[in-house]
């Protein structure tokens, strides 16, 4: 162990340290509590052994600001001084000393305050990795409740937590948050063809599609079923349509084989895009609704397509021909 020896008497200090280091422990010095303070905060300290009676910061006092430190590994303290009172050394377990010492220390007194203090000190640790490895493990099961198992993005609970998150950070810098829902076009009729278990396949590798299709700072979700979920902070309507249309051909090139969803034969998405430029508009699901709308609304003209919800006219406008992806 590392040990710091605080007493503003040479002669003290020599002896401790001289029974200290032949007990097989390192010793530092300070020869007051301020100096003392000064080690500790630029040095690792297992053990502190101080004075009870010093210049500028007493042993109690030194004790206080010690215990004060509540982000810091655990040192253990012994207080020690001529005054062999119970009630002084009462005083000194309160302001935060583990053992109470008489002066002059008795050499088996310190041996069985340090074994002690080796076996507080393994306890401390062991607690600590405990503690650490609860808060893995909470961080995990935190991060599996919020994320969907199939593809290993977030699911709704994620979703909902991020809206909040974005909703103050369009109220607060004025941005706006673009939404798009994707849907596997004709995806019950790929089940019923091939299965469920290529059904989920098929989702995962949309979900892969995108994911490498989007920015950095979009987010996708498992929205549900079949349905992806697209955020697009800071984005704007023009911006999203062409980053969404993007995604949307990507999927198609991919040449996923369905030959229930003609006329294509390769598994497409139809996405709705909707956008908020207001934190009511992320509070209320407003941006969720207007973007499943838009998604009903590519759908009901023919699928593989995406349709941007134009909130100034209430309807749906389809995209620009310069922005689609000419198609067979």
């Amino acid at each position: 162990m590392r040990v710091l020896i605080v007493d503003d008497s040479p002669i003290e200090r020599l002896v401790l340290r001289s029974a200290v280091e032949r007990l097989g422990h390192e010793c530092v010095e300070a020869d007051d509590g301020e100096d003392a303070w000064g080690v500790l905060a630029h040095g690792h300290v297992d053990v502190v052994l101080t004075d009870w009676l010093m210049p500028r910061l007493s042993g109690p006092d030194l004790c206080r600001r010690i215990r004060a430190r509540t982000d810091e590994p655990y040192v253990y303290i012994g207080l020690f001084t001529v005054f062999s009172d119970r009630e002084r050394g009462l005083d000194g377990v309160r302001a935060g000393a583990d053992t109470f010492l008489s002066k002059p220390v008795d050499l088996v007194a310190l041996d069985m305050c340090l074994i002690a203090a080796e076996r507080v000190l393994d306890m401390q640790r062991q607690l600590s990795r405990q503690n650490d490895e609860l808060e893995r493990l909470n961080r995990l099961l935190a991060d599996s409740a919020r994320t969907d198992p199939l593809t290993g993005l977030g699911n709704r609970r994620r979703l909902d937590e991020d809206l909040d998150r974005l909703g103050g950070l369009v109220e607060r810098y004025d941005a706006t948050v673009c939404a798009a829902m994707c849907d596997l076009d004709h995806f019950k009729s790929y089940n019923d063809e091939f299965g469920h278990l290529a059904g989920d396949e098929v989702i995962r590798s949309v979900a892969n599609i995108l994911s490498a299709s989007v920015r950095s700072a979009d987010t996708i979700y498992r929205y549900g079923g079949e349905e992806l979920l697209v955020l697009l902070p800071y984005q704007t309507s023009e911006g999203a349509a062409i980053a969404v249309e993007r995604m949307r051909a990507a999927v198609e090139q991919a040449g996923i084989p369905h030959p229930g969803n003609a006329p294509y034969g390769v598994v497409t998405v139809s996405i709705g895009v909707a956008a908020a430029e207001s934190a009511r508009h992320l509070d209320d699901e407003s941006l969720l609704r207007r973007a499943d709308r838009a998604l009903y609304e590519a759908k009901r003209r023919g699928r593989n397509r995406t349709e941007m919800h134009d909130d100034e006219a209430n309807s749906r406008a389809e995209l620009p021909m310069d922005v689609a992806i000419t198609r067979a």
